[in-house]
């Protein structure tokens, strides 16, 4: 497969943006992370006790804890040499490291692991190991990819705010003019919205069960019925790794674990996304306004036919991937927590593209650093937007009115300014004619649109 023979753009037109991403999410991390979890079980077995099974040596421990380290490609390509025999991709896991038991160079250690190979995948469905897996792949994707990229955004939007905290750009609200605001103080609000939702992601607690056919323990109790497997199978799941798995236990469940959790999770990243793509599109008519100019770079056409033009690419890239993700995303939390009786097979084949939901966000995040970083702060149109808007005085005039008591202040700045060409001399005038203090007379008349920005700055430096 090349770039242009891929049938999705993540493997094919933008496959080296998404480098971080696929070795967590694919189905190579997927085996990888399973191989991790079979280890662990098998491993934690051994050190529960049992005459059957003794505490595997030093030795040992460690030809483990390098099969899941140095898993590669072959050794994934390998598994799925095994699954065309079995049709049955975590029986070719189980397989797999069984036929790794048998390959190991040292005749003690491979005597000792072959000799307890019937311990890999002991009293576990499949289930057991492929919800740990998708846990893990999940964890390490919103810390390793996820949050840095909106750690990154929410940092470059954050300087941004600092900078042009004082930069008074005119409002619209309906598309209309409206009270003036910074610069800084529109990004800081994008700021503290992002912040937020980048919590949200991560307090989500990524669980995991290990308890068997319909999560009973039924197995294991009939192997050894006094045993505490509930509590053993805690200890796996939350202990962090490489003993364990490092996850939050789920105690109840059907075969599968129910999935609430990656709903939760995927609707925190679609709520962030959502203010991504209010962020995106804000840029856009910016950039389309000329508050905001982008900064060329050599041999970059903006149009086939149009030589003049610099578009704003990555904020509508940026919008249409986010749009993408969260399709997908939305999907995934309607879909993953619903299984028939105590399970059905549609979440398997759903829960296989977890990485392209997350991959098109990935992607998005990647567009919107790159539009940032290439903005530049356009101050001639925003003051010239300012200067042409003195309309937008009529709302402190009329405050300072009616804090005196002038009768109908809000209907005598309506029927002069509403729908009109304002000047500032035609403003001046009627303030100067107001029943107010002289020395409020002199304040309003000292304020202009850029000078009308209330706490804007100071919001903004706060941020």
């Amino acid at each position: 497969m090349t770039q242009v023979t891929a049938l999705s753009p993540l493997d094919g037109r933008y496959a080296a943006k998404l480098a971080t991403l696929r070795p967590l999410m694919s189905e190579q991390g997927y085996m990888h992370r399973r191989v991790q979890v079979e280890l662990a079980w098998f491993a934690a077995l051994s050190d529960a006790g049992f005459t059957e099974f003794a505490p595997l040596s030093a030795d040992a421990r460690n030809y483990l804890i390098a099969l899941v380290t140095n898993f590669s490609t072959e050794d994934a390509l390998a598994i799925k040499e095994i699954e065309k025999k079995t049709n049955h991709d975590v029986k070719a896991v189980e397989y797999w490291i069984k036929d790794k038991f048998k390959a190991c160079t040292n005749a003690v250690v491979k005597k000792e692991l072959e000799h307890s190979a019937e311990f890999v995948h002991f009293a576990c469905t499949s289930e057991d190991i492929n919800n740990t897996s998708h846990a893990l792949q999940l964890q390490a994707s919103r810390e390793q990819v996820v949050l840095p990229m909106l750690d990154a955004i929410i940092t470059k939007l954050r300087d941004m705010a600092h900078a042009y905290a004082d930069v008074p750009m005119l409002s619209r609200t309906h598309g209309q003019t409206a009270s003036p605001t910074t610069v800084g103080k529109e990004i800081a609000n994008v700021v503290m919205r992002l912040r937020a939702g980048r919590e949200r992601i991560a307090k989500v607690t990524v669980l995991a069960k290990m308890n068997g056919a319909v999560g009973n323990y039924n197995a294991h109790l009939s192997a050894w019925p006094e045993f505490d497997w509930e509590a053993f199978s805690q200890r796996v799941v939350e202990t962090p790794a490489p003993v364990g798995l490092g996850l939050g236990f789920q105690a109840y469940s059907i075969q599968i674990e129910p999935h609430d959790y990656m709903a939760e999770l995927f609707d925190a990243i679609a709520r962030t996304n959502t203010i991504l793509i209010d962020w995106s599109r804000d840029v856009w008519g910016y950039v389309s306004l000329g508050y905001f100019k982008q900064s060329l770079k050599a041999g970059e056409i903006g149009s086939s036919t149009m030589p003049h033009k610099v578009n704003p690419i990555d904020f509508e890239n940026a919008e249409g991937n986010l749009g993408l993700a969260n399709a997908l995303l939305k999907h995934l939390s309607e879909k993953l927590p619903i299984s028939r009786w105590q399970r059905d097979l549609t979440d398997s084949t759903v829960l296989r593209n977890m990485g392209v939901a997350i991959g098109y966000s990935v992607l998005a995040y990647q567009s919107l650093g790159v539009g940032l970083n290439k903005l530049e702060i356009n101050h001639e149109a925003l003051a010239a937007d300012l200067d042409a808007a003195w309309e937008v005085l009529a709302e402190p005039i009329q405050t300072v009115m009616r804090r005196y008591g002038v009768e109908q202040a809000y209907e005598q700045l309506k029927e002069a300014t509403r729908g009109k060409s304002v000047t500032p001399e035609a403003l001046h005038s009627l303030v100067r004619s107001l029943p107010i203090p002289p020395a409020e007379i002199e304040r309003l008349l000292a304020m202009t649109p850029a000078s009308y920005i209330g706490k804007a700055a100071e919001l903004a430096r706060r941020v």
